[in-house]
Order: structure tokens, then C-alpha cells, then sequence
């Protein structure tokens, strides 16, 4: 599978995956503008009022008919933080022509139908329809008040804002409650109108036959009435990444849990690009899977977690250690937590550790085209970092760590925040 790359015009990339593995074909768009505080929410009520209504499909019903005429084909809107980018992201799923009972344009039809919900919303006397803000708002002020029901997810959001306080990534992805009272059927257009016009827009058509997606592209009204750019987004990269060693800090917060939430940042201090190789394997053996040193010695050994994992956020360089424990348990976690990340420093992992881990994450990425969506969130990582790599190369990076390179690399990461959720 290739990423076939060609502009549309210039800021508007499509991107061609053709494989013939799946019955269906899968079109995406996303438009990525950098994190804001002044239009976070902005961002985040655009799919929210854009998948309401159109102006050939005005009604979530149509848009929903418009979907059965197509063999049941599935939509879904929704908007994501990637490094420093607010993303908001259009998918649209349909069969493949070759499973049709007889030869239709469901392709033609596909990409006019997303483009359509993406770039001709239901405007009246150029503003959105005043009934879908007003719902959206109090839609999306149930799902920003809601952050807080799932309590592991909300500890790891809050240990990244204090992390990230003042900065980009702190921000809450959905936005907040704040702003929602000043939002209106004109302002939205007006932010809408600015965002396609600035930011990077990339279409992803990923199947089987799939060759005219750029004439079927360059031929849409919609596409036509958007203009040229010079896109405004982030690339998170060695010098936007850069940190400095300090002494961590803590932060505990008091809400109506049963079970703590233990979160700990870690800033991976080496921002090199190869680095990022060698963190993805130190992070597996530290807590990437169950054969991991924090899954091993502080849930298996010592059983004092339900639950402790770590994971690796690639576009900050942050690793991010979660537990859920007793409340009472609270220090004695801690301390096993921090033997474990003493032990990477000192070696004290052996080769067969390296091999599992390698073995994890090569299987992982073995995986990638095996979903459409997947593999269409692989490359436009890729974008987004700048960094085109194929799966064969990426298997091979992981291929080449060694342990002196992981132990080297362990002990450039210190622990930058530290974030208890208790009763």
C-alpha cells in the first residue's frame, strides 16, 4: 500500500491508498488548524453543526437517506488533538463498486456526499441555522461536563494540563463551557469561513479502484469555490520540542472516586528523531504490555494496581505511566513506580525484555493496513511530522535499538509531573 500524494491546490492534498484487501472504500477529510485558546470551542462545534444539514441535504434525515442510497454507507464527524493541531475530521465508508449487483458511481458519489457535509453547510442569510447552534452548544456542554465520568481518562487529561499549562496542548480538546454563551449562528460562519480558507485540508480515499479520485475532486463545485493557501499548522518537530530537566511537580485533586488514579508525565529529554525509535521500545518494556515492568512489579508482584500501563505520546515526547490503585496505596505505588524507571536507567532489563518488546510493536505495526482507518492515521501522521517512512522502514528503526541506546535514553527522561485523583 503507497500514499499516493497530490495537490488538489495548493494546502489541499489528496492522498490515494490503494489496496485491494477490503470490500469497501474509505474517504476522509481533515482540516487541521494549530491549538487556540481564543477557537477551541469554535473548532470543536464545527463537526458537531456541519454533519446537521447541508445545503442540497438540509437535514440529518437526508443525509441519512443520502447514506441508505448508497448500499448503507456509514459517516461519522468528530475533532482530535494532534501535537499542537486541533483536527477536525469527516469520515465516509461505502462499498466498493467491484460488490455492487450493477456498475453505479458510488465513489463519485461518496466523495461528493463527504465534501458536500465538509464544505457546503445549510446557511440561511449567510449565517448556520440558528436551531442546530443552540443544540450543538448544549450538546457540547453536556460532553465538556461529562469529562469527568470517566475518571481515568479525565486524570490523564488533567495531569497533560498541568504539564502543558499556559501551552498549546494543555488545552481541552472539546473546548469549554465558557465560551459556548458567545458562540452564535454568525460568528460560527465567520470562524468557519476563515478556518477553510487558512487551513490544511488533506483527503484520504483509501480502496480498491480509486484512480479517479482526484478528477472526481478537481471537478466538485465545493472544491473549486475553495481557494489556494499557504496552510497555517504545526509541525511538532526537534525545536518546538525542546525541554529542559526540572524537578517534578505534584499536583492531587479530591473527587467522589472509590479506586485513585495515579498519572505520572515524563519528559523524554533527547528530541532527536531517532530517539523517538528507542522511547517507542523503552516504553514497551516499562509498561507497553503485559510482560512490562509496571505491569509485572506493580500489579502482578506487589498488587497494588488494578490496572498500570505506560504509553508514549510521539508528537510531545512524553511518556505517561497510569495506575489505578487504593487510595491507601498511594506512596508505596509510587515508589515501586519510580524503582521501575531507576531500573531502565541502570540496564536492568535483559535482551529477551528487548526481543518481546520489539516483537509487540513490529506485530502492532504489521497490523496498520489491516484497518482502513488505521493505516489512513498512519500517513497522515506522517504529515504532520513531516516524516515520511514506510512500515518497512519503521519495522526496521524498531529492528535496530539496542540496549545501550534504550539505557542511554533512560536516562534522559525525568518525571515532570506527578498527578493523584483521590476521594
Amino acid at each position: 500500500m503507497v500514499n499516493q500524494i497530490c495537490d488538489i491546490k495548493q494546502g489541499i492534498t489528496l492522498h490515494k491508498i490503494e489496496t485491494n484487501k477490503f470490500k469497501t472504500n474509505l474517504i476522509s477529510i481533515f482540516i487541521t488548524t494549530p491549538l487556540s485558546r481564543k477557537t477551541i470551542t469554535l473548532d470543536a462545534m464545527i463537526p458537531a453543526v456541519l454533519r446537521r444539514g447541508t445545503m442540497n441535504l438540509k437535514t440529518q434525515e437526508e443525509i441519512s437517506k443520502k447514506l441508505e442510497e448508497m448500499y448503507g454507507a456509514s459517516f461519522d464527524c468528530g475533532i482530535e488533538k494532534t501535537g499542537d493541531n486541533h483536527v477536525i475530521k469527516f469520515y465516509l465508508e461505502t462499498i466498493n463498486d467491484d460488490f455492487l449487483p450493477q456498475k453505479e458511481e458510488i465513489l463519485k458519489n461518496a466523495i461528493n456526499t463527504i465534501v458536500e457535509i465538509a464544505f457546503n453547510p445549510l446557511t440561511q442569510d449567510n449565517k448556520l441555522k440558528k436551531e442546530y447552534i443552540e443544540t450543538e452548544k448544549e450538546n457540547l456542554k453536556n460532553i465538556i461536563q461529562g469529562k469527568i465520568d470517566n475518571k481515568a481518562k479525565y486524570a490523564q487529561d488533567r495531569c497533560i494540563e498541568e504539564m502543558y499549562k499556559d501551552k498549546p496542548y494543555g488545552l481541552y480538546r472539546f473546548g469549554y463551557v465558557e465560551d459556548l454563551e458567545n458562540i452564535d449562528e454568525s460568528n460560527l460562519y465567520e470562524y468557519y469561513n476563515k478556518l477553510i480558507k487558512e487551513a490544511k485540508i488533506d483527503i484520504f480515499v483509501s480502496g480498491k479502484q480509486i484512480e479517479k479520485a482526484e478528477e472526481i475532486l478537481k471537478e466538485n463545485e465545493n472544491i473549486q469555490k475553495l481557494n489556494s493557501r499557504t496552510p497555517i499548522y504545526q509541525i511538532n518537530n526537534e525545536k518546538t520540542e525542546q525541554k529542559e530537566e526540572k524537578e517534578p511537580q505534584t499536583i492531587t485533586e479530591s473527587l467522589d472516586v472509590v479506586q485513585g488514579k495515579l498519572v505520572l508525565g515524563l519528559d523524554v529529554l533527547d528530541n532527536s528523531q531517532e530517539a523517538k525509535y528507542i522511547a517507542v521500545v523503552y516504553n514497551a518494556i516499562l509498561g507497553g504490555n503485559a510482560t512490562s515492568k509496571m505491569f509485572q512489579n506493580v500489579r502482578e508482584k506487589a498488587s497494588l494496581a488494578y490496572a498500570a500501563s505506560s504509553s508514549y505520546l510521539r508528537y510531545k515526547n512524553n511518556i505517561f505511566i497510569k495506575c489505578g490503585i487504593e487510595i491507601e496505596n498511594y506512596e508505596k505505588a509510587l515508589k515501586i513506580i519510580n524503582e521501575q524507571i531507576e531500573a531502565m536507567k541502570n540496564g536492568d532489563f535483559s535482551e529477551q525484555d528487548i526481543q518481546n518488546s520489539k516483537s509487540n510493536i513490529i506485530s502492532t505495526i504489521k497490523f496498520i493496513p489491516d484497518e482502513q482507518d488505521t493505516e489512513i492515521t498512519y500517513y497522515f501522521g506522517q504529515v504532520l511530522s513531516n516524516i515520511p517512512l514506510s512500515l518497512e522502514e519503521y519495522i526496521q528503526k524498531i529492528e535496530n535499538v539496542t540496549k545501550q541506546q534504550i539505557i542511554d535514553l533512560a536516562n534522559k527522561i525525568n518525571i515532570n509531573t506527578i498527578y493523584f485523583l483521590r476521594n
